[in-house]
């Protein structure tokens, strides 16, 4: 073993140390297969087709786990350990409350507004095997002198076009290998087929036409083994610890959770102030919400593209294990998860969460002083950040989804888009013979890449210096100089703050005017009298460019706004509605935000979407390289100054310690 090898181990044994119950742990195995078995012992058990379909920890309410946070947990009673579980038996979805103490459902009841819950992994692996057994696919296929062993399906949710009675559906599009590894780069373009989830049958076959088939050469996407490297990251003694689900780094505690649904969770994010000698609190929970993944091609193979991957799929169900020294650099501590699968079992997902010190190469701050008589004055500091990742794919694209944590305070929330392109067969080879609207541009010979949008949606429960926050836009607006004889200038720019009242004076859209958009603690100020704070520092202002009467937009209107803010309920936190399969938008946070409730020094949460239109370039083809989007929360007068200058002087206390002599 090597040498940094040997202290990689050292540093891992002494930080994963044992683990302690956190009221926000995500659902352990042997409490997802202890919910199977009380499930399967319920009537539920005695109906037809028993599937799991959402399986999640029923947090308790956030007074509860406040004070839990703020408790001798010695004395503390335990939280309630319960969970949400969302079940399909006998054609219905079931919604049950499962108390683990006592092994009961303690709640149970069947939906029947609009929309289905989550597809499972059985369910897509069965209706991609459908149409090699159907035989007019057959037929098709064998028509047009293609191998129907290498031919690759996969089936796609189909959203909602205004249909009064819908059913569980998916669409089925194929692809032809033929010694390709990279399937989506050679569809077979012309077929349509429509499955019925719950009877797994095809109940619609469309061959509407034929156009050559893409090359297999050139499509190849994998890098050379010899290719693979990482820049080497030294491991010190300022790096992080992990008890749990708990984070420790630097000046920061955090709560990394996993879900099936979001992913990565962020919760009880707090920071300490060494001036005040005491952790302070900025965010309570933050996950992505929901995506909005619409293709630009309305013709019938195509229309229906308009992905909620989210709400459909699953964002950590579609979490990847992590590649080492590709994924995460060689100082990386994983992490697993585990979900429940279509029968209840719990499985695991091994190393889909990275944590790492990064080693940016950037400039924390720096100053030189050439002022002081006789004196060159030079100092800074570099920046070393935590980050936590995980990478979803689904499907054709690969999410990759990073929590950054800076000593000055500041969160970035970043996003990197990579994969393959959703390409089209077309007859044309070059640009200069398409006569008619291909809805994207030419990648490769044969090849259209579908123009398109990404909106990632996330849901940030900030708690800045407490519960009672207030959303300002401090606008920046033109202001003219009034007395000529002051100043020859002429103009300058003021700040006029406005602060939110209601929700409806809370939906932003991005680049109208310039503002810096801060949640602030109204019950808070510095010794200056500022009230405490932190800002939003957006990404590019990408919204949502379909017509409002548009279904995909129906279901989504919430990608109007980039910026939205809403009164705090334990219970909305999924953007497009928790039954986003087949939705049909009379749930998630446009309705919600309708309700124009009062958002003035409450609980609130913020909402943020990051946007792409992409239109595909011949460079993103046979993969595309990394396109990069996110935001910011950066501290606003929530310390009395640079707290980079003084966190070096007194080192937080370890929650650790005091859990070890309390146990």
């Amino acid at each position: 073993m090597s040498i940094p090898s040997l202290v990689l181990a050292f540093f891992l044994q002494c930080c994963l140390i044992a683990s302690f119950d956190h009221p926000l742990d995500p659902l352990t195995p042997s409490e997802i297969n202890q919910i199977k078995n009380i499930v399967e012992k319920s009537r539920l058990g005695t109906l037809p087709n028993l599937t799991f379909h959402f399986v999640d920890l029923d947090e308790p309410e956030k007074t509860d786990v406040l004070a839990w946070l703020s408790s001798n947990k010695q004395n503390s009673p335990a939280l309630p350990r319960r969970a949400k579980v969302i079940v399909r038996a006998g054609c219905a979805t079931h919604e049950l409350i499962v108390d683990l103490a006592s092994s009961s459902i303690i709640s149970g009841c069947i939906y029947t507004g609009h929309g289905y819950p989550p597809l499972t992994f059985t369910e897509l692996f069965k209706a991609s095997k459908l149409p090699l057994n159907y035989p007019k696919f057959k037929e098709s296929i064998l028509s047009r002198g293609l191998n129907l062993s290498e031919v690759s399906c996969i089936p796609v949710t189909v959203g909602w076009y205004g249909e009064i009675i819908t059913r569980r559906a998916l669409k089925v599009t194929c692809f032809y290998r033929g010694g390709a590894v990279n399937v989506f780069a050679r569809p077979i373009e012309g077929i349509s087929m429509l499955v019925d989830v719950d009877t797994m049958q095809i109940t619609m076959y469309i061959d509407r036409f034929r156009v050559p088939l893409p090359k297999a050469e050139g499509t190849d996407f994998r890098s050379p083994d010899n290719k693979t490297t990482s820049v080497t990251c030294n491991v010190t003694d300022s790096g992080f610890r992990i008890e749990g689900h708990i984070v420790e780094w630097e000046n920061w505690r955090f709560h990394v959770g996993f879900d099936a649904r979001a992913g990565i969770i962020i919760s009880t994010a707090s920071i300490f102030d060494a001036k005040e000698s005491k952790f302070r609190r900025v965010l309570y929970r933050g996950h992505v919400s929901e995506t909005f993944v619409p293709y630009m091609d309305p013709t019938t193979e195509w229309y229906f593209k308009t992905f909620m991957d989210i709400g459909e799929y699953g964002f950590g169900r579609a979490a990847d294990t992590l590649q080492p020294l590709i994924d995460c650099p060689e100082n990386a501590v994983y992490m697993d998860g585990y979900v429940a699968g279509a029968d209840g079992q719990a499985q695991k997902m091994p190393k889909v969460i990275c944590i790492f010190q990064r080693y940016t190469g950037n400039v924390a701050w720096r100053h030189t002083e050439i002022n002081v008589p006789g004196k060159i004055i030079k100092s800074g500091e570099p920046e070393t950040t935590l980050v936590v990742r995980m990478v979803a794919t689904l499907g054709n694209y690969d999410y990759v989804v990073d929590w950054e944590f800076k000593k000055s305070g500041s969160i970035k929330v970043g996003v990197g888009l990579t994969g393959i392109l959703a390409m089209k067969a077309t007859s044309y080879t070059n640009n200069d013979q398409i006569t008619e609207n291909v809805y994207g541009p030419l990648v490769a010979e044969n090849t259209v890449a579908v123009n398109h949008d990404h909106f990632l949606t996330y849901y940030l429960d900030l708690d800045i210096d407490g519960n009672g926050n207030s959303f300002v836009q401090a606008k920046m607006q033109t202001a003219r100089v009034t007395d000529v004889h002051a100043s020859p200038r002429k103009s300058y720019w003021k700040v006029v703050p406005t602060t939110a009242k209601r929700e409806a004076e809370a939906r932003v859209p991005l680049g109208m005017e310039p503002a810096d958009l801060l949640v602030v603690n109204p019950n808070k100020k510095t010794k200056l009298g500022n009230q405490v704070g932190y800002r939003l520092i957006t990404g590019q202002p990408v919204s949502s460019l379909l017509s409002d009467d548009d279904y995909p937009q129906i279901r989504t209107a919430y990608t109007r706004y980039q910026v939205w803010v809403t009164a705090y309920d334990k219970s909305e936190r999924w953007a497009g509605g928790f039954y986003a399969d087949r939705s049909r938008g009379d749930d998630g946070l446009a309705v919600w935000s309708m309700r124009n409730r009062v958002i003035e020094n409450r609980d609130i949460v913020l909402w943020y979407t990051v946007g792409f239109h992409h239109i595909p370039y011949q460079e993103d083809f046979p993969v595309m390289p990394r396109l990069h989007g996110g935001f910011e929360l950066r501290p606003a007068n929530f310390f009395e100054s640079n707290p980079l200058l003084w966190q070096e002087h007194k080192n937080p206390p370890s929650m650790f310690y005091r859990l070890r002599t309390q146990k």
